[in-house]
């Protein structure tokens, strides 16, 4: 499997894994913990103390994709994110910026700015643009599975054999882009989007199925509703949850963590790695 990533001539290393941490500069994510909204000195406080629990790379977002996340125009995301990247960049040069958003114009302003890596839930369904952007701007793309949109993704949760469909729509954007030029992917299985909870488990479960891509895979189980609806809590009370399956995550071939809690997950991720060498 590749274990690296090209970004404007550096290279990043995967061969141990790497954790993201999410920053939302939205009033309406999921997670409480995660939103970041108007208030400059805290976002870069929160950035600085996952940089020092060991985040390698920052996903920021300004669009809520949970359900009946209220919608949010083009002009507002770009105005939330724009700036965000750019402080981001200024505070911190060397740090690895990735976009959460699945809209092109809003993907191409953050790229000028600096991000590094796009990170698009919607696998370029939603903007037509999307893949032009990424392969004009040479920039590695977080490819994500989800049908719909993130209002109604829990719409599409009809499958004939989930796992083989899951696979093969990845498969047909993968060649896309490898025929548009676009060699630095992360294959992201979309946990939590258009499926249900026992698919979610399933798809963990046969994780290494990804590995026919030979491209990283990235695990966003953080907080996930996967966990609290399992034990019918809340966000807030999934934290021990979410350790214990991104260590799975990791036994089955995950590269890159996306998390809430980077500390936690950094000490996962070095945990695995000292079992693996041990």
């Amino acid at each position: 499997m590749k274990k690296s990533l090209n970004i404007q001539g550096r290279i990043l290393d995967l061969s141990h894994p790497v954790v993201m941490g999410i920053l939302n500069i939205t009033p309406d994510s999921f997670f409480e913990g995660s939103r970041f909204m108007d208030n400059e000195s805290l976002f870069l406080e929160k950035a600085a103390e996952m940089v020092r629990a060991g985040a390698g790379i920052l996903d920021i977002g300004g669009y809520s994709t949970r359900p009946g996340a209220k919608e949010v125009s083009a002009t507002e995301e770009k105005a939330r994110v724009v700036p965000a990247v750019r402080l981001l960049k200024a505070r911190f040069p060397d740090l690895l910026v990735s976009v959460d958003t699945f809209r092109a114009d809003v993907a191409e302003a953050c790229i000028k700015e600096g991000a590094d890596i796009i990170n698009d839930v919607s696998g370029g369904d939603l903007d037509e643009r999307m893949f032009d952007v990424i392969s004009e701007n040479k920039v590695p793309y977080i490819l994500m599975h989800m049908r719909g949109k993130p209002s109604e993704m829990q719409n599409h949760i009809q499958y004939n054999n989930f796992l083989t469909e899951v696979c093969r729509e990845l498969q047909y954007k993968v060649s896309r882009l490898y025929k548009m030029g676009v060699s630095d992917l992360i294959i992201d299985p979309g946990f939590g989007f258009s499926k249900t909870l026992d698919q979610n488990y399933s798809l963990l479960k046969h994780l290494r199925l990804f590995e026919i891509f030979d491209l990283p895979v990235l695990a966003g189980l953080s907080r996930k509703s996967m966990i609290y609806r399992f034990f019918n809590s809340a966000p807030e009370e999934s934290l021990n949850a979410t350790t214990a399956l991104n260590m799975f995550a990791l036994t089955q071939g995950a590269s890159i963590l996306r998390v809430h809690d980077v500390a936690e997950a950094r000490q996962t991720a070095d945990l695995f790695v000292k079992l693996s060498n041990s």
